[in-house]
C-alpha cells in the first residue's frame, strides 16, 4: 500500500463527490473559521502561497485575492471532483492554479512564502514525514498557517449527531486518536511536537471557539450529517429504513442548538496553528 492511499482512495469515492455537491453548504458552515484561519496567516501582496488540502478552492480563491496579481497561489489536493470543482471556480485568474497531488510526497521547491492549510493536514499516514517534505516548499525566512479540529466532545457538530444514532449503527471500535482523520491533531502537544521535531521554530497553537452556521432547515442539515463528517463514515451502508431513522436521530441532536432565529448553530472548537522556518 502507497503513502495515504486509504485517503486518496476516500476522497475520490464518495466523500470528495458529497463535498463538491454540498461546496456552498459547506463554505456557509465553516465562514467564521475561514475568517480567522485567513486573519492567522495573514497573507501580502506579491507573496507565493501554497494552500495544502484546497478542496473545492475556496480557501484558493481568497487567498488569491489577498496576494494580488503580483503574486501567486498553488493550491493542491488528492480529492479529482473537489479539484474539478476548483478548477472552474478559478478559470481566468492567471494568479491562482491547482495541482492533483499528494502534498506529504510532491517535490516542491522552496519557493514560497506561506504555507496554508484550513484543515486538510490531518489526513496524512505520516505526518512527521508529510510535514518534513512540506517544509522543503519554504523559503529560508517562510511561515506556516493552519486549522485543526480540537477534541470531538468540544464540536458537537460532529459528536451529537453520531452519539444520537448510535443505536441504530453497528458496534464501532474505539477510535485511534492519532490515526489519519478529522480530529488526529486534536492534541496540541502532538501537532507542536511534529513541527518541532521536522525543523519549525516559534510554534504556537491558539484556542479558537465559535460557531457553525448549518442553516434553518433541521431535515437539510440532519441529511448533511450522513454524506460529511464522522457519522457519514459511521453509517455506511446501511437500509433506507436504518438511514431515516439515523437522519431523524440526528435531527433531534442538532436541534438543541438552534438559536433564536431557528439557525442551527453548534460550537465549533479548533487549534489555530502558526510557525516559521
Amino acid at each position: 500500500m502507497t503513502a495515504n492511499e486509504d485517503q486518496i482512495k476516500f476522497w475520490n469515492e464518495k466523500a470528495g463527490r458529497d463535498w463538491t455537491e454540498l461546496q456552498t453548504r459547506m463554505d456557509t458552515n465553516l465562514s467564521h473559521i475561514h475568517t480567522a484561519v485567513m486573519a492567522l496567516a495573514a497573507p501580502r501582496p506579491g507573496e507565493a502561497v501554497l494552500d495544502i488540502g484546497c478542496g473545492t478552492g475556496t480557501t484558493s480563491l481568497a487567498l488569491a485575492d489577498a496576494v494580488g496579481p503580483s503574486g501567486r497561489v498553488l493550491g493542491v489536493d488528492i480529492s479529482e471532483p473537489m479539484l474539478t470543482l476548483a478548477k472552474s471556480r478559478g478559470l481566468g485568474r492567471a494568479n491562482l492554479g491547482f495541482e492533483l497531488a499528494d502534498a506529504s510526497a510532491y517535490p516542491f521547491q522552496p519557493e514560497y512564502d506561506l504555507l496554508f492549510s484550513r484543515f486538510g493536514v490531518m489526513f496524512f499516514d505520516d505526518p512527521i514525514g508529510a510535514f518534513a517534505n512540506l517544509r522543503r516548499a519554504l523559503k529560508p525566512d517562510g511561515r506556516l498557517a493552519f486549522a485543526c479540529w480540537r477534541t470531538p466532545p468540544e464540536n458537537p457538530w460532529a459528536s451529537a449527531p453520531l452519539a444520537a444514532a448510535r443505536p441504530f449503527l453497528p458496534e464501532l471500535p474505539a477510535p485511534d486518536p492519532f490515526a489519519p482523520g478529522p480530529f488526529a491533531f486534536a492534541d496540541p502537544q502532538r501537532v507542536l511536537s511534529i513541527l518541532t521535531d521536522v525543523g519549525f521554530h516559534d510554534v504556537e497553537a491558539r484556542k479558537y471557539d465559535g460557531v457553525m452556521p448549518m442553516g434553518r432547515d433541521l431535515e437539510v442539515t440532519a441529511e448533511q450529517t450522513l454524506q460529511i463528517g464522522p457519522l457519514s463514515r459511521a453509517v455506511g451502508e446501511a437500509d433506507d429504513t436504518t438511514r431515516a431513522r439515523i437522519v431523524e436521530a440526528a435531527r433531534g441532536a442538532l436541534a438543541a442548538f438552534a438559536n433564536a432565529e431557528g439557525e442551527v448553530t453548534p460550537p465549533t472548537a479548533c487549534w489555530l496553528v502558526s510557525a516559521r522556518v
